[in-house]
C-alpha cells in the first residue's frame, strides 16, 4: 500500500520547500568547502557577486537561465502528461540540425525571415525527435526512459556522422559547419539596445531571452487555460479516469513529447543562433539533463522553472569567477554544489515534505 499523499499550502510547495532544499544543499557545500580549507561564507559572496554584482555577471546569468528555461519547460511538459522526457539533449541536438539547415539553405532571406524560420526548424526536429519515443510509449509499451536515453546516444553520433562526412566546413580540423551569414545572428542585447543609446558590458545574452520567457508564458497558457491541457493533466494525474472522460492516452502521449521535445529544441537557438553562429559538437553541454533538476525545483510551472533556471544561471555564472578568485574550490566543486541542489530538490524532497506536512497538519487540528 503506498502512503498517502503528504498536502501542503500552495506557497509551501512551491516556495517554501524548494527554498529549504536549496538552503540545505549550500550548507552540505559549505562544509565540503570548510574541509578543504576555504571560508565557506566568503565562497558564497564571491559566487554571488560573480554572478550579480557587474553587468558582465548579469548578462552571462541570464544567459545560461536562457538555455535552462527551455529545458525545464520541455521536462514540465513532460511531466504533466505523466511522462519522464530524459531526452533533453538529444531534442537540442536536433533542433541545432534543424536550425543549421535552414541558416545554411536559406542564406539569401532576410534577417526578419530566416531568424524565425531557423527557429521554428529547431522546434519541428527536436518535437520529431521526441515523437518516436512517444509513439514507441503510446503504441508500443516502450518505457520512455529507456528510449530517450537511447536517442540522446543517437542524436550524438547523427551530429558527429554529419559534421564529419556531410556537413563539415572544407578544410577545417573542427567538426563543425561553416558560419552562418549574419542575417542568421539573433542579436545579442547589448545590440539591440545599443540602437537606442543604451550601453551595457558585451555578453552573449540575446533575443532568446525573450523567446524563452514568451515559452514560459505560453506553457502556462497550454497546461491552465486549454483544453489540451486539461487532457494533459488528466491523463497524468489519472490516466483510468481519462480514459473514462474519452481522452486518448496515445494520443495525448505523443502530443505531449512533441511539445516537449519541441522546446528542447529551441534550445539551438539560443547556443547555434545567438552565440555559436555556426553548427558544432556538444553544444548543449549538459543542459538538457540540469533541466530535469530545474523542472522538479519549479514544480513544473513556469514561474518556479524561470526562478530555478536564475538559480542554476547563478551557480554556472557565479562557480567560474569563484573557480578563478579561489583555485583550490575547482569547477568540479561547483558541479557538484549543483549536484546536491539536484540531489535535495529531487531524490531528498521527502526529507523536508514530512515535517512541513506534520506542522501543517497539527496547525490544522489547532484551529479546528
Amino acid at each position: 500500500m503506498s502512503a498517502a499523499p503528504i498536502e501542503l499550502p500552495r506557497w509551501a510547495d512551491y516556495v517554501l520547500v524548494p527554498a529549504l532544499a536549496v538552503a540545505a544543499a549550500f550548507v552540505i557545500a559549505g562544509l565540503v568547502v570548510l574541509a578543504i580549507g576555504e571560508n565557506p561564507l566568503e565562497s558564497t559572496a564571491i559566487l554571488l557577486r560573480g554572478a550579480l554584482a557587474t553587468g558582465e555577471g548579469v548578462g552571462f546569468t541570464l544567459y545560461y537561465a536562457t538555455n535552462f528555461i527551455f529545458t525545464g519547460l520541455a521536462v514540465a511538459v513532460a511531466f504533466h502528461a505523466g511522462l519522464f522526457n530524459i531526452g533533453g539533449e538529444g531534442q537540442a541536438t536536433l533542433g541545432g540540425l534543424g536550425a543549421a539547415l535552414v541558416c545554411l539553405q536559406f542564406e539569401s532571406l532576410p534577417g526578419w525571415l530566416l531568424v524565425p524560420l531557423g527557429a521554428l526548424s529547431a522546434a519541428a526536429f527536436g518535437a520529431l525527435w521526441a515523437l518516436v519515443p512517444g509513439y514507441l510509449q503510446a503504441k508500443r509499451g516502450s518505457h520512455i526512459v529507456i528510449t530517450t536515453i537511447m536517442f540522446n546516444m543517437l542524436a550524438s553520433a547523427l551530429l558527429v556522422y554529419l559534421l564529419v562526412n556531410v556537413m563539415g566546413r572544407p578544410g577545417s580540423m573542427s567538426p563543425e559547419t561553416r558560419t552562418f551569414v549574419p542575417a542568421a545572428h539573433v542579436p545579442f542585447l547589448h545590440e539591440i539596445l545599443a540602437r537606442f543609446g543604451v550601453v551595457i558590458p558585451t555578453t552573449p545574452l540575446n533575443g532568446s531571452f525573450v523567446l524563452a520567457l514568451a515559452a514560459a508564458f505560453g506553457v502556462w497558457l497550454l497546461i491552465w487555460r486549454t483544453r489540451l491541457g486539461y487532457a494533459i493533466r488528466t491523463v497524468g494525474a489519472n490516466p483510468s479516469a481519462a480514459v473514462y472522460a474519452g481522452i486518448s492516452i496515445s494520443r495525448i502521449t505523443m502530443i505531449a513529447m512533441m511539445i516537449s521535445g519541441g522546446l528542447a529544441g529551441l534550445l539551438a537557438v539560443n547556443e547555434i543562433m545567438g552565440v555559436q553562429d555556426r553548427l558544432l559538437l556538444e553544444f548543449t553541454g549538459g543542459y538538457g539533463f540540469i533541466g530535469i533538476a530545474v523542472a522538479l525545483m519549479g514544480r513544473s510551472h513556469p514561474v518556479g522553472i524561470v526562478l530555478a533556471s536564475l538559480l542554476f544561471g547563478v551557480l554556472y555564472q557565479g562557480g567560474t569567477e569563484l573557480a578563478f578568485d579561489k583555485p583550490a574550490i575547482t569547477r568540479d566543486m561547483i558541479v557538484t554544489i549543483s549536484g546536491l541542489v539536484i540531489l535535495f530538490a529531487g531524490a531528498l524532497d521527502g526529507v523536508f515534505r514530512a515535517p512541513l506536512g506534520r506542522f501543517f497538519a497539527s496547525r490544522r487540528r489547532g484551529d479546528a
